[in-house]
């Protein structure tokens, strides 16, 4: 399926020159570590073409333990036959080891580098060569963090590769601890370029830092970006769940657990997707004061997962994201959706540290609203300074974690949520299920995770408004791979671009799960048309029981 966009992506000219402050990686030197594996050699090449661009070095690395290897002949010498015993040939097996240890590893290194030069040479780049003895992936995080490189380049796994394998441990311990830019290769033949490059945002410094270095690649090799945000919002209503069954009646009056649960239902549904879709708009206000377009998508599910469903469906070359995150503290060596990012991800992976913070006015603009009060309150501030004043209330907003400004916040007092009152734990009435959706349930056969997944799919179909679990609800939850998503008529996907961002993904699933049911091969427009009509019910529903008799202004009138 087409990807949804809220702009058209463009490919850079391949004559684009680079723009000097649109990243802190200046591409000038670039630590590459050899192996002669097929990962070690695709980082090389791709290196190059990078250093390529900003006139650069490449500085290939080798690190062989000599010392290692002698310390264990030592300890094999028990082990050596009958005549291997006596001193003299004992003395004369230690000569040769050593002197075979010593310039043979020496000789293998300098092969990697004799096979380096020929890959630089053809990219006429430079090459400088490091080979220290000693524990590899030590003296490789030695090097990076000797201030002289602007990134580390590596494979995934090296020579020791086996079936099933996703990530080597040197390439983990290097990585955890380079205190540089790290761009670990996945698939030796695949070059970055030949598919988007994504960018996975969450908000923090190191985020924006990386879709600026994505805005500077593309301007370099010639290629597409797009950025996406994931929250999971199912996370929540299974743990109150959980908590629920585990609280007792006394416990649940003192913690208030209806008023928690409601205010965090209030809360996930709404605001923190509208927090992560603020990152994609901040995102596009830099893309475009950088002069780049930008095809942002917001995904809902496990982040990590998430991310890399969404790799697979746009055939993504390279992901870029932060080393850490927002929710990142000091001692932290990589972020959780990271680290599964780097064993997981089915492209090549750029794990940034480098930090952009976004202009103060563009976050406030795109995070942050106004009460129709706060408003009004507003114009009673002298035109002259209006602009100013506005400015400092914006701050302070932010200041304070605030994205709604009210009355109260102008005038520098702090808006707090006090529950006054009390109740009894109570618990939802049993959701039905279609039998549909049961025979996908009872597929599942560990009962931890049938019972996560059943929560889920009750959540999704309550954000819905549908009286009943339907296969659609609880297919995004399955294993990868346990349901088959129908094609698309080019007619229905254009029918499904029209839909605005904030509900397509919602729209997309109903009309698959609507084509499943009826055992069609293909979305049709008829099957699209039937679900936005059903979306359209739903969501007037939804706002009515909220108290908005005008439904959504401006999304609606767009389905």
């Amino acid at each position: 399926m087409t990807p949804s966009t809220t702009s058209t992506a463009r490919r850079p000219s391949e004559s684009a020159c680079p723009v000097s402050d649109t990243t802190t990686v200046p591409f000038k030197r670039i630590l590459v570590c050899l192996d002669a594996s097929d990962h070690a050699n695709r980082a090389l090449k791709e290196s190059v073409r990078l250093t390529g661009t900003a006139e650069g070095t490449v500085i290939g690395i080798h690190a062989y333990a000599a010392k290692l290897h002698d310390h264990r002949f030592r300890q094999m010498e028990g082990g050596l036959p009958e005549r291997y015993r006596k001193e003299q040939e004992m003395e004369r097996q230690r000569e040769v080891h050593d002197t075979l240890i010593t310039r043979g590893l020496g000789l293998i290194s300098d092969s990697y580098h004799d096979e380096a030069q020929l890959v630089c040479n053809a990219g006429g780049v430079p090459l400088e060569r490091l080979s220290p003895e000693g524990k590899n992936y030590r003296r490789i995080v030695e090097a990076a963090g000797n201030g002289d490189y602007d990134v580390i380049a590596l494979g995934t796994v090296g020579l020791g590769i086996v079936p099933g394998a996703t990530i080597g441990t040197v390439c983990e311990r290097v990585v955890r601890r380079s205190p540089i830019d790290a761009l670990v290769v996945r698939d030796p033949k695949r070059v970055i370029g030949d598919g988007p490059l994504v960018v996975g945002l969450d908000g923090s410094p190191r985020s924006f830092g990386v879709l600026r270095l994505a805005f500077d690649i593309a301007r370099r090799i010639g290629t597409d970006v797009h950025a996406v945000a994931a929250f999971d919002p199912y996370f929540h209503y299974v743990a109150f769940e959980k908590i629920a069954g585990a609280l007792s009646e006394e416990a649940a009056q003192e913690f208030r657990f209806k008023e928690q649960e409601t205010l965090h239902e209030e809360i996930i549904d709404s605001g923190i997707a509208r927090i992560y879709q603020s990152h994609l708009d901040v995102a596009k206000s830099v893309a475009a004061d950088e002069g780049m377009e930008l095809t942002t998508e917001l995904l809902e599910g496990k982040p990590y997962k998430a991310i890399i469903d969404y790799l697979k469906q746009v055939d993504a070359s390279l992901l870029l994201v932060g080393k850490t995150g927002v929710h990142a503290d000091p001692d932290l060596d990589i972020g959780g959706t990271a680290e599964n990012l780097l064993r997981m991800a089915p492209c090549h992976i750029w794990l940034g540290q480098h930090t952009y913070t976004p202009p103060f006015e563009a976050v406030a603009r795109e995070t942050i609203t106004w009460t129709e009060e706060a408003e009004e309150k507003m114009l009673n501030v002298p035109e002259t300074a209006r602009a100013m004043v506005r400015l400092a209330i914006l701050r302070l907003a932010q200041e304070s974690g605030h994205t709604v400004i009210t009355s109260a916040i102008i005038e520098e007092a702090t808006i707090r949520f006090c529950p006054d009152r009390g109740g009894r734990m109570e618990t939802q009435e049993a959701f039905s299920w279609s039998s549909e959706a049961k025979v996908l349930l009872d597929k599942i056969g560990d009962p931890t995770a049938a019972s996560s997944v059943r929560l889920r799919a009750e959540k999704r179909a309550r954000r819905e408004g549908a009286d009943a679990v339907q296969p659609e609800h609880i297919r995004p939850f399955l294993e990868e791979g346990s349901a088959q998503t129908p094609d698309w008529d080019t007619a229905a996907l254009a029918r499904l671009s029209r839909v605005p961002e904030m509900v397509r993904g919602s729209v997309r699933r109903r009309a698959e799960a609507y084509a499943i049911k009826a055992n069609a091969e293909r979305v049709s427009l008829e099957i699209a048309e039937e679900a936005i009509g059903e979306a359209k019910q739903a969501m007037g529903s939804t706002m009515h029981a909220g108290g908005h008799k005008l439904g959504m202004p401006g999304v609606d009138e767009k389905l």
